[in-house]
């Protein structure tokens, strides 16, 4: 049977610490993943809910954006995607008598921990200017209230329509056909936080900010290199493309300042040997120091470069520009600065050279550890430098692979969720709508939180996400949003963006992804695109949490009436009825979608056209893959302190927090712990098991602390250290951000540390 939500928060003040696992998945991972189900769920709604997870009649799972292949497993998703589902798909439930028993002051003070478990929202909430509670409030009064707000501000520009990366393509269309409608790009979003540097990088260098590698050429590849980037809990059914790959006979390098269980060994659930023995995923380990990844990436450009006939000359001639400039930069690169930058030796580089000459096909892989720096975007264009000097883009068995975090986050990004958008894109909306959409640049997320905190911005609008746990530089972030006049959010679940608020403050709960969607037209799907480019369906298989919830789409064709009134020609009611009519204006406006709805019957879906990768043309301003040359830097941190990351447990995904745990790295019951190599604890006496306050440290002079953390020894790389987020955002200043892509620093944040 299902159990009952925690009634109080789970005390953290003594995390448990035991020796990091050496392998990921296995016997533990099952035991794991249907303790937490059947706690959520029950046994039979289990079985009924995870066996249509990611199949090509069920659901795509809520958690990361990792694709399935043509053949499914019949348990196809892995352990933290089955906790995902099982919050969802949860018995328990948030109605009007909790919001009743529980005042905004008490859940201010609860964790997220504790906020997630209670179960899914029920009915619309309101929070009253000057209340001390939600209370119920009908769907008509929620609308009424944010048309009062919006149609009272001096500029659109002064509302925010932020999207979380779980909204479907439906529903992402809908909500910035609907901001343009009212008249603003204000439209942050979850990529602007973490892959917003991939897109950057990918745009400028071969003309698309997506990956150019699908499933099968993971498969076929005969060199793979994760930088920055933990599989194992991050994107754990990755392991098996990378089994398969190691099957083949390919080799893999992990380039990340922390060793991880899932790129040491996995143990494979879906077969007795491999729960039994498992696979040794990594060849080559390089411990690298934070942040020196784009060193690294530009010493092998220069040995490649040195190393006759080890570049593609004839793909360099034909398809690239500004080779000139690169060889020019990287004859610059100094050995001794490599190694001081990366922390690495000259054999450990040398290694990972002779395995990229070695390879005819090689894919690189990254995540937030690549694109969280301030020179993040010119870490990955180097990343691009060398697979275009080997010729590794537009073949088989080769490419870029950004890993993608949220199951739609690069939908989203496709449907028009971007606050600058390409002027085609607004071109196309206009002649289908016969709007005319507002041509100004808005605001992303960091420039969002400074807009409310400066009073530019007076409204937040939230389609999904938990929009204060997942900004940086917490204190700040909350003040702004104190100051808005009205905050809403669609949301399934309780976090802390529904505790931190302005001074009205609605939630609108919706559908989610497991759920039964039925319009006036009958049951309807919507449609999400993996991290590779594919477009499928999904078409959720459970009754409703409460039938006073609405989905996505609906929310926003309601919004729209109600703000745009008779003004607005668009369909709104029509959308709300039928989804099929949304991906019919779809298929006219977005490029790679014409025959939509035919093509999303199709039980595998189909895949988005890429230039680069289907037929090696380069739509950027040279017209050809371009090669860059920007100063390399790295980050210098001052004696006594440590470069700090931010990062998940294995217990986590995003900002929701499923468990007190972080299994492959030892550590139970707790997640204020901060991970130190024990050398540079010795050197800074600071004792493991002793509590400390983390300390920032940033050019403004601010003092940002996050107190009360258990020193843990860790086999972190020399001079870094590590600890969760969002308990640790507090340390990322807001103006900390990455060139070019505005994302915040996360992975980069210099510390101190004093007794607790």
């Amino acid at each position: 049977m299902a159990t009952k939500p925690p009634a109080g928060d789970p005390v953290q003040d003594a995390p448990r610490i035991a020796p990091p696992e050496r392998a990921a998945a296995g016997l533990p991972a099952i035991g794991h993943t249907l303790r937490i189900a059947q706690e959520q769920m029950g046994v039979a709604r289990t079985a009924r809910t995870l066996l249509k997870v990611n199949q090509k009649d069920g659901f795509d799972c809520p958690g990361c954006a990792w694709p399935e292949g043509e053949k499914r497993h019949t348990a196809e998703f892995c352990e933290n995607g089955a906790k995902a589902v099982a919050e969802e798909a949860t018995l328990r439930r948030v109605t009007p008598e909790f919001f009743a028993a529980h005042p905004l002051a008490e859940l201010e003070q609860r964790s997220g921990y504790w906020l997630g478990q209670q179960g899914r929202i029920t009915e619309p909430m309101l929070l009253p200017e000057g209340g001390d509670r939600y209370e119920a409030v009908t769907w008509e009064r929620a609308f009424a209230i944010i048309a009062e707000e919006l149609t009272a501000l001096d500029s659109p520009d002064e509302a925010l329509f932020y999207t979380s990366g779980r909204t479907s393509n439906e529903a992402a269309f809908l909500f910035q056909l609907f901001a343009r409608e009212f008249g603003t790009n204000n439209l942050p979003d979850c990529s602007n936080m973490c892959h917003e540097s991939s897109g950057s990088a990918l745009n400028e260098t071969i003309g698309i900010g997506k990956g150019s590698v699908s499933l099968e050429d993971l498969h076929q590849a005969e060199l793979i290199i994760v930088a920055g980037q933990n599989p194992g809990t991050n994107h754990p059914r990755m392991l098996s493309a990378l089994e398969k790959a190691k099957s083949a006979g390919a080799k893999i390098i992990s380039v990340n300042p922390l060793p991880e269980a899932g790129m040491e060994r996995f143990k494979n659930p879906q077969t007795p040997l491999g729960m039994l023995r498992g696979t040794a995923l990594n060849d080559l380990f390089l411990q690298i120091r934070i942040g020196g990844d784009q060193a690294l990436f530009r010493l092998l450009n220069k040995l490649v470069i040195e190393t006759a006939g080890a570049t593609d000359e004839d793909f360099i001639r034909e398809h690239t520009h500004g080779y000139e400039e690169l060889a020019a930069a990287a004859a610059k690169t100094d050995w001794d600065e490599t190694l001081t930058a990366t922390g690495l030796t000259r054999p450990e580089i040398e290694a990972a050279l002779a395995m990229v000459l070695a390879s005819k096909r090689t894919i690189v892989c990254w995540a937030m550890g690549l694109t969280q720096h301030k020179h993040s975007v010119a870490t990955i264009r180097e990343v691009v430098n060398l697979l275009l000097l080997r010729g590794d883009i537009g073949r088989p068995g080769a490419g870029v692979c950004p890993v993608r975090g949220h199951s739609n986050v690069q939908g989203d990004r496709t449907m028009g969720i971007f606050e600058r958008p390409a002027p085609a894109f607004l071109d196309a909306l206009d002649r289908e709508f016969g709007i005319t959409s507002p041509r100004r640049h808005g605001f992303d997320v960091v420039r969002s939180i400074e807009a409310l905190r400066d009073g530019e911005a007076k409204v937040l609008f939230a389609m999904g996400g938990n929009f204060v746990g997942a900004t940086p530089d917490t204190a700040v972030t909350e003040a702004a949003i104190r100051r808005a006049r009205l905050t809403v959010h669609v949301s399934t679940k309780l976090n802390r963006s529904h505790a931190v608020t302005g001074r009205r403050a609605l939630i609108l709960p919706t559908l989610g992804r497991t759920d039964k969607d039925v319009q006036a037209s009958g049951k309807q799907f919507v449609t999400v695109e993996d991290s590779m480019g594919m477009v499928h369906a999904s078409r959720g298989n459970l009754a409703p949490a409460s039938p006073h919830l609405l989905s996505e789409p609906a929310i926003v064709a309601r919004l729209a009436r109600a703000v745009l009134g008779a003004a607005s020609a668009t369909p709104w009611e029509e959308f709300e009825r039928d989804y099929a009519t949304v991906r019919d204006r779809i298929s006219r406006v977005v490029p790679g979608f014409e025959d939509f709805n035919a093509r999303a019957a199709r039980p595998e879906g189909f895949r988005l056209p890429h230039a680069p990768r289907d037929e090696r043309r380069f739509p950027t301003k040279t017209g050809k893959a371009n090669f860059t040359a920007a100063p390399v830097e790295y980050p210098r941190v001052p004696e006594g302190r440590l470069l700090l990351q931010t990062l998940r447990s294995h217990d986590q995904y995003n900002t929701t927090i499923y468990g007190l745990d972080d299994r492959y790295r030892g550590i139970t019951g707790g997640r204020r712990v901060v991970m130190v190599n024990p050398l540079d604890a010795a050197e800074l006496g600071l004792v493991d098991g002793a509590y400390t306050d983390i300390v920032g440290e940033w050019k403004d002079g601010v003092e940002r602390r996050a107190p009360g953390f258990r020193i843990v020894h860790y086999p972190t790389a020399r001079g870094c250290a590590a600890a969760y987020y969002p308990e640790t955002n507090v340390l990322v200043p807001l103006d900390s951000t990455a060139d070019t892509s505005n994302t915040p620093a996360s992975k980069s944040v210099v510390v101190r540390f004093e007794p607790a």
